[in-house]
């Protein structure tokens, strides 16, 4: 038998299957990065670099999701999910660059937007 998320059969084993798995090696990255970075000049062009590469990162994931979706969101429209993008990035910028403004705006006009063309 293979470890994996199927390895114990405890209603408790997925949940810390990904605590194990997914947060962990993650969180510890997070972690020791903290604790090596604490010398580095936030205006040096190695962090320049890693943060443009970072945000690079972010915005190929965000366009796959839009452009390439799988589950559920790939039955809506992608002038639907393009539309919620710009609006949760409208918001976000108009409010001052609150995060969850946005988040919420482009969620919202997604499901609403779904709702009302019927995909749901």
């Amino acid at each position: 038998m293979s470890f994996g998320i199927n390895w114990i059969e405890a209603w408790w084993w997925p949940y810390l299957f990904i605590l194990l798995i997914g947060w962990l090696p993650t969180d510890m990255w997070r972690v020791l990065g903290v604790i090596l970075s604490g010398g580095i000049d936030e205006n040096s062009q190695m962090l320049i670099f890693v943060r443009a590469v970072a945000t690079s990162l972010v915005a190929a994931v965000i366009a796959k999701l839009i452009l390439f979706p799988a589950g559920s969101l790939a039955i809506t429209p992608v002038e639907l999910r393009i539309f919620a993008a710009v609006s949760g990035f409208a918001v976000f910028n108009f409010v001052g660059k609150r995060v969850f403004a946005g988040i919420l705006t482009a969620e919202t006009t997604l499901i609403g937007g779904a709702w009302y063309l019927g995909v749901f």
